[in-house]
């Protein structure tokens, strides 16, 4: 099958016109004017991205963190980061980016977070386009935060989270939570305005946590990579297409860690 084909439907699910003025999404390297036998799901992509999508024959990949992020002064083959962009042109392997409009389309990367942490009766957390946003604010059973912190930590497999608190607040009781994959620290002004009372997001800045909690904000990092959930959820939704539409093509879900942190 085509690229395009594949990349219309997926389209059709997640309009690129959703993402956020200014983001990077889209097709980024390569060509989908081409036909296609395996597609890679990946959250980023890196050098062992890159290799696995080599070794493993792959047409397209579809990731949601871009590759060139930053504006690029030269491809100079001995530069590390400059080698994973020419490895990706001269293997053919075109990449398309879903960035903030997989996390801004309803039934995409923030409710899957919800339903995971069984948050219920939701809305959205900042308001992008009138009805569509970023993030999501809903209830919970009534817990403790170093409760909720827990199952953060169980249900996304992570060895440790940061809880934005004072200490003896780790106990207090928390039942509206604000939730947003990513670094969505810009956001807690939105997050007390829709009454929350603990944040969800990752990659809290040390100034933007001593705010929150003189507000009265709780908070829980789980850091960036939980965003991870999007390969999962991807490729089963391909997979899904693919069996409706009796498509000619593999759909892979990338298994190479690029996590870059790790806690002792």
């Amino acid at each position: 099958m085509l690229a395009n084909q594949l990349i219309e439907r997926y389209q059709a699910f997640c309009p690129p016109e959703l993402a956020m003025e200014g983001d990077v999404s889209g097709l980024q390297i390569g060509t989908l004017n081409k036909e296609i036998k395996r597609v890679l799901v990946a959250l980023d992509i890196r050098e062992t991205t890159v290799a696995e999508a080599i070794d493993k024959q792959v047409d397209l990949i579809i990731v949601k963190h871009a590759p060139i992020f930053r504006p690029i002064k030269n491809l100079v083959a001995d530069d590390l980061q400059t080698q994973i962009y020419l490895k990706l042109v001269k293997h053919d392997i075109a990449v398309y980016v879903s960035h903030t409009d997989i996390d801004i389309v309803e039934g995409g990367l923030n409710d899957w977070f919800c339903q995971l942490l069984d948050i219920e009766k939701t809305e959205i957390l900042h308001e992008t386009t009138p009805g569509r946003g970023l993030g999501r604010v809903g209830e919970v059973a009534e817990q403790t935060l170093e409760e909720l912190a827990l199952k953060v930590k169980t249900v996304f497999d992570l060895d440790a989270v940061r809880l934005v608190t004072y200490g003896h607040q780790a106990q207090q009781y928390v039942r509206r939570v604000a939730i947003c994959g990513g670094s969505g620290d810009d956001f807690y002004k939105d997050a007390l305005s829709k009454g929350a009372d603990v944040y969800i997001t990752g990659d809290i800045y040390y100034h933007t946590g001593q705010e929150m909690l003189t507000h009265g904000l709780l908070g829980i990092d789980p850091g960036h990579h939980i965003e991870v959930l999007f390969v999962k959820k991807i490729a089963e939704k391909l997979q899904e297409w693919k069996d409706e539409n009796k498509w000619d093509v593999e759909i892979l879900a990338s298994t190479v860690s690029t996590n870059p942190f790790r806690h002792l």
